[in-house]
């Protein structure tokens, strides 16, 4: 089920009435609701990979009530490490066998070997990489003494797959979620309008923005090698506002929906190509995940203790194992890569805190330095995006290639697209007005969630009333899924 379907459209009114017309008296009865929503949520996708979800979570819940209750550091060790094996071998074999396996005939055949290899053949579950981070979080805090095991089935299961995060996140924490739904839950008007205010923003920024981003970029990627530079500068620059549109337009719809049933979802874009360096844009960008891997990964290998030796190593350890988490395909790895070397110069001259807050926070402009810092981290992350996108680093390659040559310095040129210089125009001209609000709302927590405060109610609500017809007016026929889904 996706969020910018009809049948969402049907479901979240029907979980909301129940939810707080019907169930609002036991929260037990409400928290055992959003499981069953969250389960038939999921199922809607494809309920076969139901049971490894609820596997997974029962391996995890078991694994922490073990845990907690061992005997010796000699037992809960072999708990906790039978959790992360299991956990990061299904994830292995869903995602990354078939990954290995073709790298591995590659590298054998190159050496003069005719390598045979057993390729499975099976659709990569959804939002297995979110709910499979959750758990391991989870374990790992148990194991650290961070938390307690949690002995209630229900609630830890709400935990793992609380249906607006369950597919592309955030990636939640134990120790700020699950305080939640065991805490009893009152309605708050005000939150509930805050709520459907980011859903409406994030459905902007999927509809309006990404999708039609998707049609340029889609076409410009798929045609590369007989498009101009120029060409494949506009491809690049669209792609870069679908995937941002995309994402965060998930987060904010997610946010907004758990905040309909009175809770707070980890924060998970902060305005990130406002940033003005590659840490900047980190500590913006899929926050959630970030901050997973400096916690998890990062500290345990020592952080930057050790010299610049460790910060750099760790560093790219970090950036690299990011990539392959998004996919299975060296252009991720090589993107991963890319970004801890844009980020090198910061950790080394010991700059990456440097921009903790908000650019030009209380005034209308940035200054001229930070504008070039913006256009410069901007350009770096566009140039990233590049081997994101691309199919293989061939193609990435050959489109860089594309992008460096003389036909740079020609008019682009869109005679072989099929929705013409009008659709172009239309997706420029919301990308600008789109930028243009999120400049405004910077500060705030999404973009609208403070404009039109100081308006009279007609103006507000024209506001929202032409977002709402902008969304009918470019809704599409067909669903348009997610580009996290596949992660």
């Amino acid at each position: 089920m996706l969020f910018n379907s009809v049948s969402f459209a049907i479901f979240l009114p029907i979980v909301f009435f129940l939810y707080w017309f019907v169930t609002n008296k036991n929260l037990k009865i409400q928290n055992a609701l959003l499981l069953f929503a969250s389960y038939f949520f999921y199922a809607c996708w494809d309920w076969r990979f139901m049971f490894l979800l609820m596997f997974s979570t029962l391996l995890d819940f078991f694994t922490g009530l073990k845990m907690q209750d061992a005997q010796n550091l000699k037992e809960k060790k072999i708990w906790f490490w039978l959790s992360i094996i299991i956990n990061l071998g299904f994830l292995g074999v869903f995602k990354y066998f078939n990954f290995f396996a073709a790298s591995f005939a590659e590298a054998a055949s190159s050496l003069g070997w005719e390598v045979s290899v057993v390729v499975i053949k099976v659709v990569l579950p959804v939002g297995i990489s979110f709910y499979t981070f959750h758990g391991l979080s989870y374990v790992i805090d148990i194991y650290n003494q961070r938390i307690k095991a949690e002995r209630n089935f229900v609630d830890y299961a709400v935990f793992v797959s609380f249906f607006p995060l369950l597919v592309a996140g955030p990636i939640e924490r134990a120790t700020h979620l699950l305080p939640q739904i065991k805490k009893e839950r009152v309605f708050n008007y005000t939150k509930a309008v805050d709520g459907m205010r980011q859903i409406l923003w994030g459905l902007f920024k999927k509809i309006i923005i990404a999708d039609n981003c998707a049609e340029i970029a889609n076409y410009i990627f798929n045609n590369s090698e007989n498009l101009h530079g120029s060409t494949l500068v506009l491809g690049a620059l669209f792609f870069a506002f679908q995937i941002y549109g995309d994402f965060s337009g998930y987060s904010d719809i997610a946010l907004g929906t758990a905040r309909l049933f009175g809770i707070e979802l980890l924060k998970n874009f902060s305005f990130p190509y406002f940033s003005r360096d590659i840490a900047e844009f980190w500590r913006r960008w899929h926050i959630s995940l970030s901050s997973w891997f400096k916690d998890y990964l990062y500290i345990p290998l020592g952080g930057s203790k050790g010299g610049n030796w460790m910060r750099i190593k760790n560093t790219f350890i970090i950036f690299i194992v990011s990539g392959f988490w998004h996919g299975a395909n060296w252009t991720f790895i090589i993107w991963g890569f890319l970004n801890a070397l844009f980020i090198m110069p910061s950790i080394l001259l010991k700059t990456n805190r440097n921009n903790l807050n908000i650019v030009a926070m209380g005034k209308w402009l940035p200054s001229g330095k930070e504008l070039l810092q913006m256009m410069l981290t901007f350009s770096l992350t566009v140039f990233a995006w590049i081997f994101f996108r691309a199919e293989n680093v061939t193609h990435a390659f050959s489109y860089i290639a594309g992008i460096f040559s003389t036909s740079l310095f020609t008019v682009p040129d869109f005679s072989g697209f099929s929705g013409g210089l009008k659709a172009i125009a239309v997706a420029g001209f919301f990308v600008f007005v789109f930028l243009i609000i999120e400049w405004m709302g910077r500060e705030e927590q999404y973009a609208i969630a403070k404009i039109g405060n100081g308006w009279s109610r007609i103006f507000r609500w024209s506001f929202y009333a032409f977002i709402v017809f902008c969304i009918g007016m470019f809704m599409q026929t067909e669903e348009s899924p997610f580009i996290y889904f596949q992660f």
